[in-house]
């Protein structure tokens, strides 16, 4: 029975997981046995693999899957990365061929000459592509597989994407951002771009999801909120907000959200005259701010004193009328 006459899932049968560690993992490279065949090693690929490739949330979390369901099956593996999305990890000129039994690509589409090379470098494994959209089945890309279960394909699918499948996973705080690097009042005491230089790369190696909390507001750019009560409505589901803003400082309290706000102004300007009134003392000036600073308030803003600090200052900027103001959900 090829992949293709195999009979829908029902929403009786096992969850996708189990689907995925039995219907297609045993199976493809374990022949139905009980255990792992000897000498067998997999090779996970995909799109994340290839050097100039991209790498998307679905192809993580589907990698993932299939990582979690070989660890289950005791199945020896390796994946391999693009060295642009992470330094340091196995690659695909490092995975030499004949350490592996199997290849396996995992999701996205089978076109391109960058899939049909894989083909070539590792013609001496068992090559098998899970959870892949199938455009042209007898192109070089798909053709070359040995086994192809797709998610949708000319003759339709055989299982749903497989990013559904990953394991479950602690969730990281949503962290707004919003930095300006106009102010040009300040002439020589601006330090917006340098501050900028400080932060973000900072910000990109915290583990975080990073959301643009620009306060600027727009009727003609979905980028941005268009009226404040979709702008409060923003950073009421923010765990914290990261700014160098009066605003984004002042109204991130309003919503009870912890602040860390950095003065872009040589010698402290109004961020820090209203850090001071408010009497929040996560405030950086531009001239001192550093990673071990910004960990160290990152720190503070994500504990519970943090937090608790944040409800207060709401608290009393709404003096006391709360109810008329819900808080962050």
């Amino acid at each position: 029975m090829t992949a293709s006459d195999r009979p829908a899932e029902s929403a009786t049968r096992p969850g996708l997981s189990s689907v995925l560690e039995k219907s297609l993992l045993e199976e493809l490279l374990l022949d139905e046995a009980p255990g792992p065949r000897d000498g067998c090693r997999v090779l996970v690929t995909g799109w994340f693999s290839f050097l100039d490739g991209e790498v998307t949330a679905g192809d993580a979390l589907a990698q993932r899957a299939v990582a979690a369901a070989l660890e289950r099956l005791k199945v020896p593996h390796d994946t391999a990365w693009s060295p642009v999305f992470a330094p340091g990890a196995l690659t695909l000129d490092d995975a030499r061929p004949g350490d592996y039994s199997h290849l396996l690509f995992v999701c996205g589409p089978l076109h391109g000459e960058q899939i049909a090379a894989l083909h070539q470098r590792y013609a001496s494994c068992r090559r098998v592509a899970v959870g892949v959209s199938v455009v042209v089945r007898d192109s070089p890309a798909a053709g070359g597989f040995h086994r192809v279960l797709e998610r949708d394909g000319p003759d339709g699918g055989t299982l749903p994407d497989l990013s559904a499948a990953a394991p479950p996973m602690v969730p990281t705080p949503v962290v707004g951002i919003a930095l300006t690097h106009g102010q040009g009042e300040y002439g020589e005491r601006r330090l917006h771009d340098s501050v900028a230089g400080t932060v973000l790369p900072w910000l990109a190696g915290k583990d975080c999801a990073r959301i643009d909390a620009d306060t600027r507001l727009a009727h003609d750019d979905w980028r941005h909120c268009r009226t404040t009560d979709q702008y409060l409505s923003l950073l009421g589901r923010l765990d914290l907000m990261v700014t160098d803003r009066l605003h984004g400082l002042v109204l991130a309290l309003r919503a009870g959200v912890p602040a860390m706000a950095v003065d872009p102004v040589r010698g402290g300007a109004k961020v820090t005259a209203q850090a001071h009134l408010l009497r929040w003392p996560a405030v950086l000036s531009g001239e001192s701010v550093s990673p071990e600073l910004l960990d160290r308030w990152w720190d503070w803003c994500r504990s519970p004193a943090g937090a608790s600090a944040a409800r207060r200052r709401r608290a009393r900027m709404l003096g006391g009328d709360t109810a008329a103001h819900p808080p962050r959900p």
